[in-house]
This record gives structure tokens, C-alpha cells and sequence, in this order.
């Protein structure tokens, strides 16, 4: 099975990438440098904002984030329920509170209108998730954050590139968190980046990521580097080394590449799997968006088959091909359940979605073959599992 294998995912990783990490190597200058300071200012104008901080995890931008705008104990930031881990296990490193949000109904992402039902005096912030790489109704979430006098914040973790209402995700809000982890849309292996328009919190994000300590503490073992350095605060240890910037830089070249691909992939999957009606396709944004693609998130229609998304996903497997499940909502996992008290049923929408969806493999090196393998599976599954009687002939 393993030549046969349709992984969920495999990294479009090239001759580009290999060379720019030899380079580095080379040079035997391998950590945070140079060419991190070029990743910074490419990603930056890429993503069509003032500044950018790179870091070794989207985990870490979201954490320099919370650090910039100052949250600390008993502070409450929303986040959705819906969402990776990180989104919520950043507020309880400042000493906050996570408060839980259900997502829009049918959909993934955060609900305005269940956010505001959440807010209370001790609200400081809002962090936003673009699932699967379909933007927040950023301008209910802008509005809302404007009205109550908070931070709104972008986990766009899935989400280059894509746009909202003619810019940039990385470009609009006040400070915006991306991934670079081996799975998303551009890697460096493990990173991140944390983009701002604020010369202030990219200033405090820059100091903080590396102990705290102030100026061009990374070049002290340089010849136009000085051994003497201050500690201006008790910073983190988040910085990033050239050695993964250099693959980032060379991805960067090849992300609007690499999107293109993945929405013809997206393209073909609603193409030949929308007219099954067992079968929901996922959101795909509206003619203010570009989504993204890092995910592609099928769902089972309730009730309409005799077999459920686990049965789906062994199938699959069956069949050679990789798939996950994104994501297990936050309030359903034993920490939050024994911590906060949230409970089966408190958000409905996120538990509906979870218990239907499956991601199916979407990546840039996979061809129509791959595709059709897939489609062909999931078809098989519907025709096998489906409740609806056979048409009769006359």
C-alpha cells in the first residue's frame, strides 16, 4: 500500500528548497540572522503589511501577540471552540481566561453574534480563525471589537493567501498569526509569523522572542555585532533560525503557485462530489474573499446515511488514502471540560460540524489521478451506506 498511498498531506518541497538550506549550511551562520531578517521583509511585502516577526511557531506569534497588547491574569479573550489548540492554550500562558465561541451555523468559523453575546467588562480581546483558509466576516468581528473598545486579532494559521474584501489577511487587523508547520500552505518544517502595521508591538514581539533582551542581540557573535546586551524584559525563547527561513524564503516564491493548485484541487472536488446530496460541500467564501484551500472539509448530511464520518475515514484508509478531522472542538476536550466547565451541547454548531466532517487530502503535488482516486472512493462509500430508495424502471 505504501507506493499506492494518497497521503493527507506531503510538502511541495524541491531542488529551491534544498539549496537555500545548503546555502545556509554553508555559511555556518544557522540560526537567527540574516537571512531571517529577508524572510521578514519578503513575507512582509507579500502579505502587503509594514512588519513582520518571524518565530518558530504560529503557537508563538499568537503568544507575542497577547504579550503585545498586554493581557494578563484574569483577562478574558473569545476564541472559538472550533478551532487547533494553540488558539486557546495562548490565553492561559498570560494568565487568561478563554472564553469559548460557538461557530456560524453550517459553517467553521467564529459567530459574530454568539462572540457578542460572550463579552463582558473583563473582555480584552477577540481572536479570529480562519478555518481551512476561509476568511472571518472580518467587518462584523472589526465592528464589534470597535463597539466594545478590544483587540481583534487573526489566527490565520490556514489562511495564506487569502484575502478579505480586497486585502491581504497579514494586513488587516490590528496583529495576525500564520503557521508555517509541515502541513500548511507554505512550511519551514516548524514557524511562524507574527505580522502588524504597529511599529510599537512589532518592536515588543521582536525583543520578546528572543529573552527579552533588547537591540540586535542576534549578531553578537558577529564581526559588526557587540558582546554587551540588556535585558529589557522577561521574554521567550521563540525565535527563528535562518536554517528554516531559508526554506520558508523559498517557499514564499511559490505560494501564489501553490494556491492556484490547490483551488484547481478544491475545483475538482466540488466539480465531481457537490451533486451527491448525502454529501456538504465546505464554505467557499463569498465575492469579498479568497479562500485559501489548505483544507478541503466534507461533510455527511445527517441522517442520510447508514454509515458515519469514522466509517468514512477507515474506508478511505482502506483505499490507500489519507485523510483527518479538523478539528475536535475545544470544550469537548478534558481540559476545558474540567477547568472552565464546559459540557457536551454548549456549542452546538461546533459540535455539529465535528461530528460530519472529515479533510480529505489537498496538496499542490497531488494530480487529477490522486483526485479521482479519491472522489471515486468517497463516491463508492455514498452508493454503499446511502438510505435513499432505488429509482425504479418503468
Amino acid at each position: 500500500m505504501e507506493d499506492n498511498w494518497i497521503p493527507f498531506h506531503r510538502p511541495s518541497i524541491g531542488q529551491d528548497e534544498i539549496l537555500a538550506v545548503r546555502e545556509v549550511l554553508e555559511s555556518r551562520w544557522l540560526t537567527t540572522g540574516p537571512v531571517t531578517q529577508r524572510f521578514e521583509r519578503e513575507f512582509a511585502s507579500f502579505v502587503e503589511c509594514k512588519y513582520a516577526v518571524a518565530v518558530n511557531s504560529c503557537t508563538a506569534a499568537l503568544h507575542l501577540a497577547l504579550d503585545a497588547i498586554g493581557i494578563t491574569a484574569g483577562d478574558e479573550v473569545l476564541v472559538p471552540s472550533y478551532t487547533f489548540a494553540a488558539t486557546a492554550g495562548v490565553v492561559t500562558y498570560r494568565g487568561g481566561r478563554p472564553v469559548l465561541c460557538d461557530s456560524l451555523p453550517g459553517g467553521f468559523n467564529i459567530d459574530p453574534v454568539d462572540a457578542a453575546r460572550r463579552i463582558t467588562p473583563r473582555t480584552r480581546a477577540i481572536i479570529a480563525v480562519h478555518i481551512a483558509g476561509e476568511p472571518c466576516n472580518l467587518e462584523a468581528l472589526r465592528q464589534l471589537a470597535k463597539h466594545h473598545s478590544i483587540h481583534l486579532i487573526e489566527d490565520a494559521a490556514h489562511a495564506l493567501p487569502a484575502s478579505y474584501a480586497g486585502r491581504r489577511v497579514g494586513s488587516i487587523s490590528e496583529l495576525t498569526a500564520f503557521s508555517f508547520y509541515a502541513t500548511k500552505t507554505i512550511t519551514t518544517a516548524e514557524g511562524g509569523m507574527l505580522t502588524t502595521n504597529d511599529e510599537a508591538h512589532a518592536r515588543r514581539a521582536s525583543m520578546m522572542r528572543l529573552h527579552g533582551i533588547s537591540g540586535d542581540a542576534w549578531k553578537r557573535y558577529s564581526n559588526t555585532g557587540s558582546w554587551y546586551y540588556e535585558i529589557a524584559d522577561a521574554g521567550f525563547k521563540s525565535n527563528m533560525p535562518d536554517l528554516l527561513a531559508a526554506v520558508g524564503l523559498a517557499q514564499l516564491k511559490k505560494a501564489t503557485a501553490f494556491h492556484l493548485r490547490r483551488r484547481e484541487i478544491a475545483e475538482l472536488y466540488l466539480r465531481k462530489l457537490s451533486g451527491i446530496e448525502e454529501l456538504e460541500m465546505p464554505p467557499t467564501g463569498d465575492r469579498n474573499t479568497v479562500h485559501s484551500w489548505h483544507l478541503f472539509i466534507l461533510r455527511l448530511r445527517p441522517g442520510m446515511l447508514a454509515a458515519g464520518r469514522n466509517d468514512l475515514v477507515q474506508q478511505l484508509k482502506q483505499a490507500g488514502i489519507g485523510t483527518s478531522v479538523h478539528f475536535i472542538p475545544l470544550h469537548l476536550h478534558p481540559y476545558y471540560r474540567d477547568r472552565y466547565g464546559y459540557r457536551c451541547g454548549d456549542f452546538p454548531h461546533a459540535e455539529d460540524a465535528f461530528s460530519r466532517c472529515i479533510s480529505l487530502p489537498i496538496y499542490p503535488d497531488m494530480n487529477e489521478t490522486n483526485v479521482q482516486r479519491v472522489t471515486t472512493a468517497v463516491e463508492q462509500f455514498v452508493q454503499k451506506n446511502c438510505r435513499r430508495l432505488p429509482v425504479c424502471a418503468d
